[in-house]
């Protein structure tokens, strides 16, 4: 008899949870997006939000939850019901090196599931205008010549610019002394005060200042120029071959939610990504689109087992923690 009333509550359970992915949404869903409001990951999500919020027919509420490199906020999506109206927004820092910089209450690939792979923004090796430098050669050739390390701004431990200054003393062979701001806004007030030497930095967060004249770049760390930046060159041109990293984005939910809620959720983000005028809002945000092929779930969690599996052994390698 117990067998049969389990048997009677599964399938029950199994009825309502087809019930409810096939009635979904039904009320609006909240994007846990891990930093502070008025940063480039809140604006890129606002502006997919507002087209995906037309093709689901429910309104998309941003919740920014800071703190901890952004664990406290991706943690908060992970313990959510697994029913699509919490999701988790996030990039190369919170769902790949948080699991090798923090002691994560959760398991970054086992505990969510991917949604939609999203724009990434390409690092930039900048410095302050007071070194002599030109070209990529002979900010290398200067950096090199240095006495003693030269100073390297970064928004914090384990953060982006922290994984892209490990990734070019690991490239370069050389040194660096490395400054930990509580932001990259800090960290660049600094570089064009002439405080410190150099960051490698988001490419979005650089482009003004480098425009405006108060700091130089060398090159872009991808294997093809910026749009909203073309005259500076690749890492690859400008003689640092392989040096490639972006700060790639994407959409996780909580794991065991229903496959049909994931499907809804990702063809509102493609159609999102696929408008023109979404597509002029990123690009003027100096973010680049992914390839047509990589904006399915699948795609989003292979590329994310795979940077764990390149960026891990590099961080833990460097002892960095999140003191």
């Amino acid at each position: 008899m117990r067998r049969v009333v389990l048997a009677f509550l599964c399938v029950l359970l199994f009825g309502a949870s087809l019930a409810r992915a096939d009635d979904y949404p039904s009320h609006p869903i909240t994007v846990i997006v891990p930093f502070a409001a008025g940063g480039p990951s809140d604006a890129m999500m606002r502006i997919l939000g507002e087209h995906m919020k037309q093709t689901l027919g429910q309104a998309i509420l941003i919740e920014n939850v800071t703190g901890a490199g952004g664990s406290i906020g991706v943690g908060r999506a992970v313990r959510s019901p697994p029913d699509g109206y919490t999701v988790s927004f996030g990039h190369l820092g919170t769902h790949v090196a948080n699991g090798a910089v923090y002691k994560l209450g959760y398991d970054l690939v086992a505990d969510l599931e991917p949604v939609v792979l999203l724009p990434s923004n390409p690092m930039v090796i900048v410095s302050k205008t007071g070194v002599p430098a030109k070209s990529l050669s002979e900010f290398l050739a200067w950096l090199k010549s240095r006495p003693e390390p030269a100073s390297a701004g970064t928004a914090g431990n384990g953060s982006g610019s922290h994984i892209a200054g490990l990734y070019f003393e690991q490239a370069t062979g050389i040194k660096l002394q490395f400054v930990p701001y509580r932001g990259t806004g800090p960290a660049m007030n600094d570089l064009v005060a002439g405080q410190i030497d150099l960051i490698v930095d988001q490419t979005s967060n650089s482009i003004n200042q480098v425009r405006a004249g108060t700091i130089r770049a060398y090159a872009v760390t991808d294997d093809k120029r910026v749009e909203s930046a073309p005259e500076i060159p690749t890492t690859d041109e400008a003689g640092l071959p392989g040096f490639h990293m972006t700060l790639w984005s994407g959409l996780w939910v909580p794991k065991r939610t229903p496959h049909e809620v994931v499907t809804k959720l990702n063809a509102a983000a493609v159609a999102a990504l696929n408008d023109p005028q979404v597509q002029t809002q990123l690009k003027n945000l100096g973010l680049q689109m992914p390839p047509q092929d990589q904006l399915t779930p699948e795609a989003l969690g292979a590329q994310q087992r795979a940077e764990i599996a390149k960026w891990w052994p590099m961080i833990k390698a460097a002892a960095v923690s999140a003191e």
